[in-house]
């Protein structure tokens, strides 16, 4: 068992940067594959992000490539969002998740935080 609890979230204009937190406590976060994923109102929650137990590969959404960079620090038990040129389009509650394997498809991860509001004005 896991717990996961996002941080770093709020109210940001478009163009600006965030920077989304993921504290594990619980299993040491090194045994999982660990994804962002997030939910705008009235739409389907999306893959984000992921990243591999070792940081070894990365994974992104075509909407966010370039602009979003997901880390890990095992030693810490913390993943990390960074989220630059924010847009509109990428409010949403954000969601880290954790999973043995590396899916796109939100229902096979095993352990999910709270999530944390992101707010892009325009």
């Amino acid at each position: 068992q896991v717990q996961l609890v996002e941080s770093g979230g709020g109210l940001v204009q478009a163009g600006g940067s965030l920077r989304l937190s993921c504290a594990a406590s619980g299993r040491t976060l090194s045994t999982y594959v660990m994804a962002w994923f997030r939910q705008a109102p009235g739409k389907e929650r999306e893959f984000v992000a992921a990243i591999s137990r070792t940081a070894g590969w990365t994974n992104y959404a075509d909407s966010v490539k370039g602009r979003f960079t997901i880390s890990r620090d095992n030693a810490k038990n913390t993943v990390s969002l960074q989220m630059n040129s924010l847009k509109p389009e990428d409010t949403a509650v954000y969601s880290c998740a954790a999973s043995i394997s590396f899916y796109s498809n939100y229902d096979r991860y095993n352990y999910w935080g709270q999530g944390t509001q992101v707010t892009v004005s325009s």
